[in-house]
C-alpha cells in the first residue's frame, strides 16, 4: 500500500475485495497472504515479487537488486547452543538475502514443530529484546531454563504476563502456558528450511 501510495480501503477495492477486513487482519499479523491474494496484488502491480509477498524473502520489487549478507550458521543442535550462541564460533557463514534480517541460522532436530517428513530444520532467527513485540501466531525460539523451545505463540487475553506455546504436533506435545518473566532470551523464527528424508 505504501509503494502504491493508497490507503487500505482503496487497495481492497483495486484488488476486487468487497471489504478491507481481511487486509486489516493481514496487517495485524493474524493472517498470512494467500496465493490468490498474492496473484491479485501482482496483477495490480507486476513489479511486486510474488515470492516476497508469500514468504518475505528477497526484494519486494522485481526491479530491485538482491542484496546478500553473511550470517553465522551453527550446525550443532539448537537446544544445546542457544544459551551460549554469542560465545561460540559458528560452523560456517552463509549468504542470505538482506531482507531476511536475521542474526543466526541454527539447525534443530526437535520434533514438536517439524513436518513429519523432515529430519531436521534450519531456522533463521532474529533476536527480540522486548517480549511485547511478540506477534500472535508467529514462531519463536525461547530460552526458558533449563530448556530451549521452538513453538508458535498464542497471546492470552486474560493474562498479559503469560503466553501459550503451541506445537505443530499437538497430539504428542501439549500446549504449554509460560509466564513471560521466566523467558531468558527470545528469537523470532524469520524463516526455516526443512531438511527432508531422502
Amino acid at each position: 500500500m505504501e509503494h502504491l501510495g493508497i490507503n487500505i480501503i482503496t487497495f481492497a477495492k483495486q484488488l476486487g475485495m468487497p471489504r478491507p477486513e481481511n487486509l486489516y487482519q493481514i496487517r495485524k499479523g493474524n493472517y498470512g497472504i494467500s496465493p490468490d491474494l498474492a496473484d491479485r496484488i501482482v496483477r495490480l502491480d507486476p513489479n511486486i515479487d510474488r515470492t516476497w509477498l508469500l514468504s518475505g524473502i528477497g526484494p519486494m520489487l522485481k526491479s530491485n537488486p538482491l542484496e546478500v549478507v553473511s550470517i553465522p550458521f551453527y550446525l550443532q543442535e539448537m537446544e544445546d547452543i542457544m544459551p551460549i550462541i554469542g560465545d561460540i564460533t559458528p560452523s560456517t557463514m552463509i549468504q542470505v538475502p538482506y531482507s531476511i534480517s536475521c542474526d543466526y541460522v541454527v539447525r534443530t532436530f526437535t520434533r514438536p514443530m517439524s513436518d513429519p517428513s523432515a529430519v531436521a530444520n534450519d531456522l533463521f532467527l532474529k533476536r527480540i529484546t522486548n517480549l511485547d513485540d511478540m506477534v500472535q501466531g508467529n514462531e519463536y525460539v525461547m530460552q526458558i531454563e533449563p530448556r530451549v523451545l521452538w513453538r508458535k505463540v498464542r497471546l492470552l487475553k486474560e493474562d498479559d504476563g503469560k503466553i501459550r506455546l503451541v506445537a505443530r504436533n499437538r497430539d504428542d506435545f501439549p500446549d504449554i502456558i509460560v509466564d513471560t518473566s521466566i523467558i531468558k532470551a527470545c528469537w523470532r523464527v524469520v524463516a526455516r528450511i526443512a531438511i527432508l528424508e531422502s
